[in-house]
């Protein structure tokens, strides 16, 4: 196994400078895998969000006049340097989080990746010029909103850090990072790479709870509040966002449906299912399709293959190179799934594979859980219709198209959607019928770049990842001209 390096600053980061929370309040961050304490992280409380929010400001009002070109310029420069510490970043959030290395690896390519991106769409947040006849000037320019505060999940904390900055900042507002409460080390570490690249300012980072974040969604110099959460926590944000008519941007959960047709491959199928369900990173994924519907005529094929399919994914030290899922990310968290797990064995639900934590060896004192599939659930189960958000999957059955697209619709959530068949007609009028914001047909789990990624109904407001992800992050200004008014 491979030992992190811990973040030299364990405070606040705000105005190019290290602080400790004016409570004076530490808090402490655990390894998920084994249970000990990593470091004690300073908590922002309000009074630390108003302080950090008026450097923001006064940071903001320099960045937003920095040549779209030269804001693209540092941003490439961050995205080196996240690149070139990539290994370094992501063993932090594999010992804090509890995913495996080898993928936060990744979350680092991502993270630097979508930085690239946005810098590269700088000349394209573009105005119109609307005609109005002779004499006249009609135009419309993109500003910057100001502040933006983004709150933060604990799946994925680096690739949140670094991707989701990208934007805001492209467009020339200044941006405070709440990285999540159980998993805030990398963002830091990420800060203290960073320190001095951007003005001062500009780059804000605040570990702490409820109560920073809920100062952030009403504090009044914050122009834009945006939340990767639950619906829970997003409807908290809205609700306080609202006392200040910001908008929100919320990426949230999802109880997302795998369809497959009798015309599916079962081989194809089966690997699917457990593709799209995360388990490297224990299911903790908003976009994870945790109900597969499956046609009688495949069913039984299918179900027959899974045990083989999932039995790559096996609880492993996430710091180790060779560990393909991890533990999830607290003792909180960890008996809220097992107690999933025990409703649905219950409530009558057949176990196909898992249903067990693991407690053996280096595993004993951590929150580990055995990759689980639950077959023959009905709809009316606690597993088949609430969000996991752990290695639980479920097994719906189906013969009628009409029902079972009713089902699948049938909730107040609607993120991601995969549907399996060779008639691409088929799939196509399926994927038109779906209430879910991301649909894959014949592909699951996949993020591309520039392709916008969000939700339906309760699974959020707004879309990320592409282009309008930058302009949402502006404001539209209309300046109208009299060419003989003088």
């Amino acid at each position: 196994m491979l030992e992190p390096t811990l973040p030299a600053n364990l405070g606040l980061y705000y105005g190019n400078a290290w602080h400790a929370a004016q409570s004076g309040r530490t808090d402490p961050t655990f390894d998920p895998a084994t249970g000990k304490v990593l470091a004690q992280v300073a908590t922002a409380g309000e009074a630390d969000v108003d302080a950090a929010v008026a450097s923001a400001r006064a940071g903001f009002r320099e960045w937003r006049d920095v040549a779209p070109l030269e804001r693209a310029r540092v941003l490439k420069e961050i995205a080196a340097i996240i690149r070139k510490h990539g290994d370094e970043l992501a063993l932090l959030d594999s010992a804090n989080c509890g995913n495996p290395y080898t993928e936060m690896r990744g979350d680092a390519g991502v993270a630097a990746a979508q930085m690239e991106f946005f810098a590269g769409l700088v000349t394209e947040m573009k105005g119109d010029t609307i005609p109005m006849g002779p004499e006249r000037i009609n135009m419309t320019l993109r500003e910057p909103l100001g502040v933006v505060a983004r709150i933060l999940a604990f799946n994925h904390p680096l690739m949140f850090c670094g991707g989701k900055m990208g934007a805001p900042l492209a467009a020339g507002n200044a941006v405070i990072i709440k990285p999540p409460v159980q998993a805030p080390l990398s963002a830091l570490r990420l800060a203290e790479l960073i320190d001095g690249l951007l003005p001062k300012g500009v780059f804000t980072v605040l570990p702490g709870g409820t109560e920073a974040g809920a100062a952030l969604a009403s504090q009044k110099g914050v122009d834009k509040v945006t939340l990767i959460g639950s619906v829970g926590a997003g409807r908290a944000v809205m609700r306080a966002a609202s006392d200040t008519l910001k908008p929100v941007l919320l990426e949230l959960g999802g109880k997302n449906a795998l369809i497959a047709y009798p015309d599916s491959d079962p081989d194809k199928v089966a690997n699917a299912i457990v593709a799209g369900m995360n388990f490297s990173w224990c299911g903790q994924s908003c976009g994870s399709t945790s109900r597969a519907f499956l046609h009688d005529d495949l069913h039984d094929a299918v179900v027959e293959r899974l045990a083989a399919a999932v039995s790559r994914f096996k609880p492993g030290m996430p710091t180790d190179p060779a560990t393909t899922m991890g533990a999830l990310v607290g003792r909180e968290h960890f008996d809220r799934v097992m107690g999933y797990i025990a409703s649905g064995k219950a409530e009558g639900a057949r176990v196909v594979t898992g249903g067990n934590a693991v407690t053996e060896g280096a595993m004993a004192d951590g929150c580990f859980v055995e990759p689980t599939i639950f077959a023959d659930v009905t709809p009316d189960m606690r597993v088949a219709r609430e969000e996991i958000f752990g290695p639980v999957l479920v097994l719906r059955r189906w013969s009628d198209e009409g029902a079972m697209m009713d089902e699948v619709n049938g909730l107040d959530v609607g993120l991601t959607c995969s549907i399996w068949s060779k008639d691409l007609a088929t799939a196509h009028r399926a994927a038109a019928r779906a209430e879910a914001g991301f649909v894959w047909i014949n592909e699951v789990g996949r993020h591309f770049l520039g392709a916008p990624f969000g939700g339906y109904k309760q699974s959020g407001l707004g879309r990320e990842e592409g282009i309008g992800e930058l302009i949402s992050f502006t404001q539209e200004k209309n300046i109208h001209i009299n060419l003989g008014g003088q």
